[in-house]
């Protein structure tokens, strides 16, 4: 709110906050000292299906392997349910997800609405830990995949075999290049990945679809074998859904498919407040990938358990992670094989790039509107680089390990696609659609067994979530105390009555008295006048204008300010206001006042009672406590110049 002059920025300081407008987002956010800049129209959905489909069609490099390992002869059984619950689950949950969250933020945003004050903001910084470790583990077991395809290609085992770790923190860097460059490069580079792997895996399934169907033999033997291993089809359904948790990594993409939404052109009468041409082409998005998933899926999980030995894919087999890797080498020769290995490796880097596009739409969405991040959090390259330097550390950790990595990824993965389930089914109830509502629970229920039996078997990734979600609530509690005294409002706004007074009150000295609202009757005003003259030895001629803030959600940081005038009791003015902290309410006020008559108001407080510690922990937590002086505090941060900060006495 003031404006005190500050020395120009530098030119590494203004690059690096530049702002998210080069993220496609309409009216994003930007960061503090950025120059403002035309907002981007976005990309077209099919070009954004890209981005989000180098994550989730780069599961295709691991996924039939996994299958295979968990279901063994049963794996295109297996992969089948899995397509079901994509399409019939996971789909429709997420095309209504898009309805009701048309920014990016998910099923996030969604259960937000349903939780206030402190305990909303806790859980939205739980599902964030859960989004964090689903994001930053797909950024960087998507590189350790990748690595590790590069060191297990037959022509350069021998030169890399000890080398996977330097390789992978490589890749990660690589990553974060390339978004420190700008995110239209990332989609240019998402766009030509996702064609040409796509475009290598229909010649992989269609040589081993022939391959099948021309040596007959194939798939008798494998019937006959599932025939006598589980007897008839109601048990092959059953161990199919018993194994089906151990295939949930086919899920992954939907989550980052709604964050990166943001990114979708839409129509040109879109607006934020009812973007209709965003959400039909999202669901456009989400659909035709799901689609494209499904299809590859089924038929690759049925050509690697036809054509691939058994033992190929345990640990240590030249399938075990690479199963279509393996098929192109030997169908195809090695030549062919090995484009197709630098083609997995590429989208494997690539993959993490939709992770940290919704990292980056999602985080400063919430940290910084809560307090909980600084100013600097909601500009892109700063943030690109916290991320990368995280994924360092991670990959650190674990020692660039695959499998060490899985039970935390399925874990974000799972628990963000639980918890959009029950959105839905909220938002389904709360629409009166009894048959959405249905359907939406019967997805929940799903996915939450899903999730258990996830848990169950892979205790890891929920204490890897749980160091996330501790890591973003003490890095988030300390920023929002570092940032106690700051001045949070964004504007503020006087009714016809309030500029009434203000411009009244200039021709002389401005005096305001804080009042906290206790009856409104007229002996209240008589009475604080009285001790106000009293304590600070005023004479009776001097007039004063009241002000009293009402707290509504103390734990909102940031908003914006409207200030109402009235006279009571004809003869009493008083302003009020509504916000979150009284203390930045009124600094605020003074400013605003200030700025807009060129003097120096004064205001006028009573001491607060009580012990000063505990007073400071009730405004830390609900807004109140020790208004007088950090009123004061606020101003001087606010105002570094002791001429021109508004005057606080207390009496």
């Amino acid at each position: 709110m003031a404006t005190t002059e500050h020395p120009p920025p530098s030119r590494l300081r203004t690059w690096m906050l530049e702002g998210l407008s080069d993220m496609g987002k309409q009216g994003g956010h930007t960061g503090p000292h950025a120059q403002p800049e035309p907002p981007h129209k976005g990309q077209r959905w099919w070009r954004v299906m890209c981005l989000t489909g180098v994550d989730y069609f780069s599961t295709l490099g691991y996924q039939p392997g996994i299958a295979a390992l968990a279901a063994g002869l049963l794996s295109p059984v297996a992969t089948i349910v899995l397509v079901i619950v994509t399409l019939a689950g996971a789909l429709p949950v997420y095309r209504r997800v898009a309805e009701e969250s048309p920014h990016g933020e998910g099923s996030i945003a969604m259960l937000e609405r349903l939780l206030t004050f402190w305990k909303g903001k806790l859980f939205v910084l739980t599902l964030l830990g859960f989004a964090a470790t689903d994001f930053l583990i797909t950024i960087t077991l998507s590189a350790a995949d990748a690595s590790t395809h590069l060191v297990e290609n037959p022509h350069l085992t021998s030169a890399l075999h000890d080398k996977q770790m330097l390789i992978t923190l490589i890749l990660v860097a690589l990553l974060g290049a390339v978004f420190l460059k700008g995110f239209l490069e990332a989609i240019g580079v998402a766009v030509a990945l996702v064609a040409v792997y796509l475009a290598l895996n229909v010649v992989v399934v269609i040589v081993g679809v022939w391959h099948v169907a021309t040596a007959g033999h194939v798939i008798t033997d494998w019937s006959s074998a599932l025939t006598a291993e589980h007897g008839n089809v109601l048990a092959m359904v059953g161990v199919a859904l018993l194994v089906f948790p151990k295939l949930a990594l086919g899920l992954s993409g939907f989550e980052t498919g709604v964050a990166v939404m943001p990114h979708v052109q839409g129509d040109e009468g879109d607006t934020e407040e009812a973007p209709r041409g965003r959400i039909r082409d999202t669901k456009k998005l989400l659909t035709a990938a799901a689609l494209i998933m499904s299809v590859f899926l089924i038929t690759t999980s049925f050509i690697t358990t036809l054509l691939i030995p058994e033992k190929e894919f345990e640990s240590g087999g030249q399938a075990n992670g690479r199963a279509l890797a393996y098929l192109a080498h030997e169908y195809l020769g090695n030549a062919f094989g090995t484009v197709y290995d630098v083609s997995t490796i590429a989208i494997l880097w690539f993959a993490g790039a939709s992770a940290m596009a919704g990292l980056l739409n999602l985080m400063p969405r919430y940290l910084p509107r809560y307090g909980m991040a600084p100013h600097w959090a909601r500009a892109v390259r700063p943030m690109v680089i916290v991320f990368t330097l995280v994924g360092f550390l991670v990959t650190w950790i674990f020692d660039a390990d695959v499998d060490a990595q899985g039970g935390a990824y399925a874990t974000g993965v799972l628990v963000l696609m639980s918890s959009a389930a029950i959105a839905v089914t909220i938002a389904a109830r709360r629409a009166q659609q009894r048959g959405w509502t249905i359907g939406f629970a019967v997805v929940s229920a799903v996915l939450l067994y899903v999730t258990v039996a996830n848990v169950v078997e892979r205790p890891d990734g929920v204490k890897i979530g749980a160091c996330f979600i501790a890591g973003i609530i003490l890095i988030s509690l300390l920023s929002r105390l570092a940032r106690a005294f700051e001045l949070r409002v964004t504007s503020v706004t006087l009714d016809d009555m309030a500029e009434r007074f203000v411009r009244d009150m200039a021709s002389r000295k401005m005096r305001f008295i804080a009042n906290e609202p206790d009856q409104r009757d007229k002996a209240e005003y008589r009475d604080k006048i009285e001790q106000i003259r009293a304590d600070n030895d005023m004479p009776e001629q001097e007039d004063f204008v009241f002000v009293e803030v009402t707290v509504t959600d103390p734990s909102e940081f940031e908003a914006s300010l409207t200030v109402r005038g009235e006279v009571l009791h004809n003869r009493y003015r008083v302003l009020t206001l509504e916000s979150s902290s009284i203390p930045n309410a009124l600094a605020a006020l003074l400013l605003h006042v200030r700025d807009s008559t060129n003097c120096t108001p004064h205001m006028y407080f009573e001491w607060t009672e009580g012990n000063p510690f505990a007073n400071f922990l009730r405004f830390l937590l609900f807004g109140q406590g020790e208004v007088a002086p950090v009123t004061r505090e606020v101003l001087r941060e606010a105002e570094p110049d002791r001429v021109r900060r508004p005057r606080v006495h207390t009496g």
